[in-house]
């Protein structure tokens, strides 16, 4: 239970934030939800129609157990609602049949339904003169609300009186309200916000009434009879028999937590009791505490995913770094510092990049933490959890770790420090940093991954971050094998790739305490057969393109075309390499020679690096040959900038 204890304490210390107009999706207080509505309708105090208009906005809008966990029965909200349950007339204008009645009995009307729990509210101590205004209004037209929004151009009639379902006339003079539903089955499939004009009262959408919501919660509390153990807050209190849904969306209906057994009879054998006390019990205030931070949360800082929802939190509310962002994002989170992220691309959209650069990154990495350590202290708790649902209605925390705020930080300053590498992400993204776990999710399995193997690996990087678990080998063995396939993708696809593969291999190797730490700039002294065979092909790969730029042709060069099958057979592509240089040097003998001496003496120095063992090694390189490449490739493109510069001094 310790999930539900924690949101709970995030609520309390977070209850200052219930209703911020300012939050995507509000906090809501107990008792209430949060619904996307699509139409407001204005009455005044004597419940006459003032005017409506179609306006998407998520609302708070409060609601019962029953109501708030609803699927198919008619169960009505008590206030704010489908346009099913406020409209008598929404049958005959719609010209939708009302469902068979259930085998049970007779079917509910939804506007009776409706009405019904209006007037019980209203009938108690805790009634407010905006309802009465409402329930006037609906007295008075006997329900017809739908006739007064086609009176008031929401809907558009056709030619039999109904309710034009799709609409018919000139794109520019559609009515709102068919944009605003176009992801539901049907226009009138919307949801209907009030607003009471009365003279003298500042507020008058009820949606942000903070004395209605009171008075909802005072009603509620005044229904509430079953009474129990609470297993979270350790005492007897009044017991929830329901718990909230749409944690991940507006309209997500699965489910943490579902204990009904009365039909489809889901747990019988192994409990007696239908409504789950039998496994646990919790109050009426904690899961509705806890429900609602966990929405507001996931809305304000999570990560979504298809079905998948990650968010992590401090409980005292203070903000934290994101644990599935890039080191750009990370850094770059005050509109300043993304200038200086950036590394200037040179041609063909490689960065020329130094140690120097690297060592910024470093500090700047320090500073970020440090500014986030001095914010939030040594112990505040951290929560993580991710969410994904196998079901429409059934929902599982896949992952879910508390961790001290000091803890959370250096495990996170770790991730990004032993991951750094350099990445190309477009034409404007040049950064050395860590790739996201997306990014890395598309490198393993390719741009088109399906949502559960993102999902999937998104829970298998998690505990790499947070846990300082070992990188999983068969993803970083995808993504080294798939940055080799050089011509399978575009070229700004593969620069992204080869810098994600390094990043994981590199950290690969940081985790393996007995394996080499590799830097990110270029060791010359290096005789690692990998090693030397990556900075070979990156030295013929830079020497044949340059070539082939200066010619003006477009096409890729030997090194890269055979990049795939010198990773599995480097002694014997290298031959074939070799020879395909044979026209390209004795063109830069006759137009650059000392361009040309430059790469020669390259050659010369990493063959004087191999032992004739190592060289005539047919087989299989590994990942290490690409952080060679990588970084050869940076240091040519550096000497020959600066290069550049001198001469042009």
């Amino acid at each position: 239970m310790n999930w539900i204890e924690t949101l709970y304490r995030t609520f309390e210390a977070n209850s200052a934030q219930i209703g911020n107009p300012n939050d995507r999706i509000p906090l809501a207080p107990i008792g209430h939800t949060v619904q996307n509505t699509h139409i407001e309708i204005t009455v005044d105090q004597d419940g006459r129609f003032v005017g409506a208009r179609a306006d998407s906005l998520v609302t708070i809008i409060p609601c019962t157990e029953s109501s708030a966990g609803r699927t198919n029965s008619p169960v009505a909200h008590p206030l704010s609602d489908k346009l099913k349950y406020i409209a008598s007339d929404y049958f005959s204008l719609t010209g939708e049949s009302r469902r068979k009645p259930p085998k049970k009995g007779e079917r509910k009307d939804p506007h009776a339904e409706y009405r019904k729990a209006l007037s019980e509210w209203i009938n108690s101590e805790f009634n407010d003169p905006k309802l009465i205004a409402i329930d006037s209004y609906l007295q008075s037209n006997d329900g017809r609300v739908l006739e007064d929004l086609c009176k008031s151009g929401i809907y558009p009639l056709d030619e039999n009186g109904k309710i034009q379902k799709k609409w018919s006339g000139e794109k520019t003079s559609q009515p709102p309200i068919y944009a605003l539903t176009k992801n539901s089955p049907a226009p009138w499939d919307a949801f209907i916000r009030w607003r009471v004009a009365i003279p003298g009262v500042l507020e008058d959408r009820t949606y942000f009434d903070e004395e209605l919501w009171s008075k909802w919660i005072s009603f509620c509390s005044s229904r509430h009879t079953k009474s129990g153990f609470c297993y979270v807050l350790g005492e007897q209190t009044t017991l929830a028999s329901s718990h909230p849904k749409r944690m991940r969306s507006v309209a997500d209906g699965a489910k943490l937590i579902s204990s009904n057994d009365s039909d489809g009879f889901t747990f019988r054998g192994r409990f007696t009791d239908p409504d789950g006390d039998q496994v646990c019990s919790v109050s009426f205030d904690v899961t509705q505490k806890a429900h609602n931070a966990l929405r507001w949360l996931i809305a304000r800082q999570g990560r979504r995913d298809g079905d998948q929802a990650i968010v992590a939190w401090a409980v005292s509310g203070k903000i934290i770094p994101s644990i599935v962002d890039d080191s750009f994002s990370l850094l770059s989170e005050e509109p300043d510092n993304e200038a200086a992220m950036t590394i200037p691309a040179a041609e063909e959209g490689e960065a020329p990049v130094n140690a120097e650069v690297a060592q910024d990154y470093a500090l700047r990495l320090k500073v970020k933490i440090s500014g986030y350590q001095t914010e939030l202290g040594d112990s505040d708790q951290i929560v993580v959890m991710a969410l994904d649902a196998a079901t429409p209605g059934r929902m599982a925390i896949t992952y879910y770790r508390e961790i001290t705020s000091s803890e959370f930080l250096e495990r996170l300053e770790s991730w990004h420090e032993d991951c750094a590498w350099f990445q190309n992400f477009g034409a404007k993204r040049h950064f050395v940093g860590t790739p996201a776990p997306k990014d890395i999710a598309a490198c393993a399995y390719g741009t088109r991954l399906d949502e559960k193997l993102l999902a999937s690996t998104y829970r298998r990087l998690l505990p790499c971050i947070l846990e300082s678990a070992a990188v999983p080998s068969d993803l970083v063995d995808s993504c080294v094998r798939r940055a080799t396939a050089r011509l399978s993708m575009e070229p700004w696809e593969w620069n992204k790739s080869l810098g994600i593969a390094c990043s994981l291999y590199r950290k690969q190797q940081t985790q393996l305490k007995h394996h080499h730490h590799h830097p990110m700039a270029l060791e010359r002294d290096r005789t690692n057969r990998n090693y030397l065979y990556g900075r070979l092909l990156a030295v013929a790969d830079h020497l044949e393109s340059g070539a082939i730029r200066n010619a003006g042709e477009k096409r890729e060069s030997s090194a890269a075309r055979l990049m795939q099958r010198f990773a599995d057979y480097p002694f014997s592509t290298w031959r074939t390499i070799e020879l395909s240089l044979t026209p390209y040097q004795q063109r830069l003998k006759a137009n650059s020679p000392g361009l040309l001496a430059r790469y020669e003496n390259e050659f010369t120095e990493i063959m004087d690096l191999f032992t004739s063992e190592n060289f005539a090694n047919d087989t299989r390189l590994t990942g290490e040959f690409l952080l060679a490449y990588h970084t050869q490739r940076n240091a040519l493109w550096t000497k020959e900038s600066k290069a550049d510069e001198t001469q042009v001094n």
